[in-house]
């Protein structure tokens, strides 16, 4: 395997054709998220990315191409946080970071976030044809490591989909219901303080539910 130090530098036309994909997928995630599939344009979305239309459609050739990107890039950067399953085997530091790298997606990336949830939402045809098995790849080895954990005695008898399912919900609704959050707080945006709290309070209470009584 090469090292990060022996990889050649990007061209600049590679480094142009990296940035200008990342803000078209970025642009499009906000308007899917607005518009939906269906309603969205890709005028609108080369407007927001502030490229020209033909730029998307030189990297993008259909809308639906697009589309697919979006998701393929969110179930992507879902799955890279929770690479700390792979790197520790204390399930309360994997927990932890898990639970904090969730969180933070859901208020740095939130369109991404709606984009998926009104996929799924919608009967998920892009998401049967093109993400389900990665998911479930995923998700069986998952699963996997938390069941050796409850064997191994270091996680309470709990099933390990449903703390998943528990995990997923509780930190995407501060992305998928940030309208309701944000009325809820007197119309402002969650402060930098109760994000932190946010994270504390959410995993000491998956802490507190499957972590064995000392």
């Amino acid at each position: 395997m090469k090292s990060k130090t022996s990889e050649k530098p990007l061209s600049a036309k590679a480094r142009v054709r990296r940035e200008n994909t990342r803000k078209i997928i970025i642009a499009a995630e906000e308007v899917f998220s607005k518009k939906g599939f269906e309603g969205a344009t890709t005028r609108e979305i080369a407007a927001t990315a502030v490229l020209p239309k033909a730029n998307v459609h030189y990297y993008f050739p259909t809308k639906e191409d697009l589309y697919v990107r979006v998701l393929e890039d969110i179930l992507k950067e879902w799955i890279a946080d929770a690479e700390i399953f792979d790197i520790s085997s204390d399930p309360e530091t994997v927990f932890r970071a898990y639970i904090e790298r969730k969180i933070q997606h859901s208020f740095t990336r939130p369109f991404g976030s709606k984009v998926w949830a009104m996929e799924i939402i919608s009967g998920g045809q892009v998401f049967e044809t093109h993400l389900k098995q990665s998911l479930l790849k995923w998700n069986a080895k998952t699963i996997q490591q938390i069941s050796d954990w409850i064997a191994e005695g270091k996680l309470r008898p709990i099933n390990p989909q449903y703390l998943l399912y528990a995990i997923w919900a509780t930190t995407q609704h501060y992305a998928d219901f940030e309208y309701q959050i944000r009325a809820i707080n007197r119309g402002k945006s969650l402060s930098p303080k109760q994000t932190n709290e946010i994270v504390d309070n959410i995993v000491q209470i998956v802490l507190h539910g499957v972590l064995p009584v000392v």
